[in-house]
């Protein structure tokens, strides 16, 4: 398990570019809402932590995973930011709708990095139990959102300086 002896939320703060000047677009799924927000959370802290605005990250909903990727093709089309954040969470369920989604989701945000200038940052997560989910947006391995919050900026740093 890839979350096993680590914390989601632990980072090295002086490794970290400075983002002050950076604008970040966050497109979350309203479905599995209890984690997608915890996740949101987490990342809009990190942003703050490391400089940004609150006026500089927007944020955009979408019904569910799958929408995600139509939504963070509009963000990079419509707002000026340096870095997009997908933010979904899918459960395992019983039937194969579960595999579908996730691949879909996965394949369109990877569309997107292709295909844009503006890095979009995969923070979906794919569990097999609601306290999997739980665990990873806030709860006892940290929190995911954190850890696309400071990739985000990294992206957006290697945006700008290459």
């Amino acid at each position: 398990m890839a979350t096993t002896n680590k914390n989601l939320s632990d980072y090295d703060k002086a490794t970290i570019p400075n983002a002050k000047d950076f604008r970040f677009g966050i497109v979350v799924s309203e479905w599995n809402e209890s984690i997608t927000e915890g996740l949101y959370e987490g990342a809009v802290k990190a942003l703050l932590e490391n400089g940004v605005s609150e006026e500089n990250i927007i944020r955009w909903d979408v019904p569910g995973s799958f929408e995600l990727t139509y939504g963070c093709k509009r963000m990079q089309q419509t707002q000026k930011v340096d870095a997009v954040i997908a933010i979904g969470s899918v459960i395992q369920g019983e039937t194969k709708h579960f595999d579908f989604v996730c691949s879909a989701t996965a394949q369109g945000i990877k569309d997107l990095n292709v295909q844009s200038n503006v890095p979009v940052i995969f923070c979906v997560l794919t569990d097999n139990t609601m306290q999997q989910a739980i665990d990873r947006s806030g709860g006892k391995h940290g929190n995911k959102g954190t850890e696309a919050a400071i990739a985000a900026i990294k992206m957006a740093a290697l945006r700008k300086n290459s």
